[in-house]
């Protein structure tokens, strides 16, 4: 059961990597100034309570009325906790007379657990579900010898949800009023968008992925997207940065407000048009699980992978197979892919959609000669294949990297419990020894807790690299290793990457939503893949689990 999420960190050039087995609490270089990250990043949990005074106090069946109303009584009260997708911990505090009591957890799943206490005292229990929805757990405690039973329940809502996939469609377009009124976003001001109805609620709906772009930008600025619950206010996280003139796209998995919208802040101080498309909804009820894979090159329009040779033409359109290819299984309801546009003759915008009727949404926007990538979720055919439409009127390379896929057979649940900021290399408190993404370097950070590794089957980061001075680009990878140190010799070098998560030039601030593997240590890579400085920032958002 996942109990936190460490964030530490070292920026490590391949030669100086090391590989070391992780502590139980990391004592690495870098933990002590590593802690702002770490307590930034450890999630609450859903909560739940039940006091003591709706505790249900009966005679047992051989012991008739007498022995209950002369009882000295039983109190139980329950405070129950969630930090995992499917796990629970409930707290039991008894008050009851010095006697001995036989206790009895009900789960509600057919399940039971059976404890013993002497008077008053806390027990503490957990429990792993084996589906997702709601739950009633009970807990009773019996004083045989004096006839009598004090019993309390609680209701449970496991906090993962699986992905519904939708064929992209247009939700938000300020330029002509869809989803909201016409009209460009002030600076410093929101829109709402309603992304969900209320048959998606009684389904179990949390959250929503969404393809956002902000386009006609006459100044720089960001994008923040959230559930618009005012009583946690807006984080200060960003899902995409924009300058004049540009039109930049990013993909969003966004907790859904119990009304049903998203909100969407432009955190630049002139106006700008916002725009979403949604991809797909995360349930409690139905849906597919998440599995994650070393990314997978499955298309280069450069050398003929998975299409055939040549730029895409200006509104062309090509179909690949994705389902039964290295390592994609047959079934799979959806895709996680990297989508990358490389030289392209006009500006314009690419479609990854599941075959069909080419749709109005876009996933990802480009100008002449720009390098461009975008995570991308999107439901496959039935036959398991995607199409990608280019928008433009001339032509383009388009490169596809597939990270993962959704399918029934996976258990991997999606909960949401961010965004906090888990890196900043701006920052000197943020990570030791503090500086910038190094050139040809990488940065480790540790997300997964030391107990259960395994459990956990993906991070759902936002990365933005900033203050370039060259071109280059980002990888994410999971480590090979575990935790890395700086100080030992002889150390292994992992493997470089050769997938891209976001391409970047000089001076320009860029983000991608990554689906990044946890792998066997919990560990995630962020190699800067240029040959110059740049920052980081990450944003934590959720996480993938199996347990």
């Amino acid at each position: 059961m996942t109990a936190a999420v460490m964030a530490a960190g070292l920026g490590l050039s391949p030669s100086a990597a090391s590989a070391a087995e992780g502590p139980a609490k990391p004592a690495v270089p870098g933990q002590v100034k590593a802690e702002k990250a770490a307590k930034g990043t450890k999630p609450a949990g859903e909560k739940f309570h039940s006091p003591a005074d709706r505790t249900v106090r009966t005679a047992l069946p051989d012991a008739g009325n007498k022995a209950a109303a002369g009882h000295p009584g039983i109190e139980v009260a329950i405070d129950g906790r969630s930090d995992s997708a499917y796990g629970l911990v409930i707290d039991t505090k008894i008050t009851a007379p010095d006697t001995l009591l036989d206790v009895v957890i009900d789960w509600g799943d057919g399940r039971t657990e059976k404890a013993s206490i002497k008077g008053s005292g806390a027990l503490s229990h957990g429990h792993s579900y084996a589906e997702l929805g709601n739950y009633k757990v009970k807990v009773t405690a019996t004083d045989v010898a004096k006839g009598v039973q004090a019993a309390n329940e609680v209701a449970f809502v496991t906090p993962g949800a699986k992905f519904v996939p939708i064929d992209p469609t247009r939700m938000l377009d300020t330029r002509n009023g869809t989803g909201t009124s016409a009209g460009k976003v002030p600076g410093r001001g929101s829109t709402r968008v309603k992304v969900a109805s209320s048959r998606d609620f009684q389904d179990g709906l949390t959250a929503v992925a969404l393809n956002v772009t902000v386009t006609n930008t006459t100044d720089s600025g960001h994008v923040t997207v959230w559930s618009g619950d005012k009583n946690s206010g807006r984080p200060d996280t960003s899902n995409l940065n924009y300058t004049a003139g540009g039109s930049v796209p990013n993909m969003v998995i966004v907790p859904v407000g119990a009304d049903g919208y998203v909100e969407l802040f432009n955190g630049g101080w002139s106006s700008v048009d916002l725009i979403a498309d949604i991809t797909g909804r995360f349930v409690r009820t139905g849906g597919s699980g998440y599995t994650s894979m070393a990314p997978a090159r499955f298309v280069d329009t450069r050398e003929g992978l998975g299409t055939t040779r040549g730029q895409l033409a200006g509104r062309g359109t090509f179909e690949t197979q994705i389902s039964g290819l290295k390592g994609v299984p047959q079934g799979i309801t959806a895709v996680a892919l990297n989508v990358t546009v490389t030289d392209p003759k006009q500006a314009g915008h690419l479609s990854v959609f599941p075959g069909g009727p080419t749709p109005t949404a876009s996933s990802l926007n480009f100008t002449a000669g720009q390098t461009v990538a975008n995570s991308v979720i999107v439901p496959v055919s039935a036959d398991g294949r995607i199409s990608v439409f280019n928008g433009a009127w001339a032509g383009a390379d388009v490169i596809v990297d597939v990270v993962g896929h959704y399918n029934k057979d996976s258990k991997a649940a999606y909960r949401p419990i961010g965004p906090w900021r888990t890196l900043d290399t701006r920052d000197p408190e943020s990570w030791w020894p503090g500086g910038r993404l190094p050139a040809r370097g990488y940065i480790p950070q540790w997300y997964a807790p030391d107990d259960d590794p395994a459990a956990d089957e993906a991070f759902v980061l936002n990365t933005t690299v900033t203050t370039t001075v060259d071109s280059g680009f980002l990888s994410v990878a999971p480590s090979p290793f575990p935790w890395l140190v700086n100080d030992r010799p002889g150390a292994p070098v992992p493997p470089r990457p050769g997938s891209s998560t976001l391409n970047w030039t000089k001076g320009a601030t860029v983000a991608n939503l990554v689906q990044a593997a946890s792998g066997d240590h919990g560990i995630v890579h962020f190699w800067n893949q240029g040959w110059k400085d740049a920052d980081l920032i990450v944003d934590f958002y959720g996480i993938y689990e199996t347990d």
